[in-house]
């Protein structure tokens, strides 16, 4: 199941949304919004309130989602080396 999530999108524009509890990844193509909420409820055990997907023109074969989670919950992106 974990991978259909391919990664997550890392640019300027997307590290500001993360302030407002929104985290963007590349997902599998054929994944619809109400298989990705189930997936990332189970993996990473947030409570989803929104997924917004499109299309990037230039990559053909991912689905490039928005999720929106509660205020008090977090996605683990970033890995601190010990």
């Amino acid at each position: 199941m974990i991978d259909l999530v391919k990664y997550p999108v890392i640019t300027e524009k997307y590290c500001r949304l993360i302030e407002n509890n929104q985290y963007t990844f590349d997902v599998d193509s054929k994944l619809t919004k109400t298989q990705i909420k189930k997936i990332f409820k189970d993996v990473f055990q947030v409570d989803v309130i929104s997924v917004n997907t499109h299309r990037p023109p230039r990559l053909r074969f991912k689905k490039r989602v928005i999720i929106t989670i509660k205020a008090n919950q977090s996605i683990p992106i970033f890995v601190e080396n010990e």
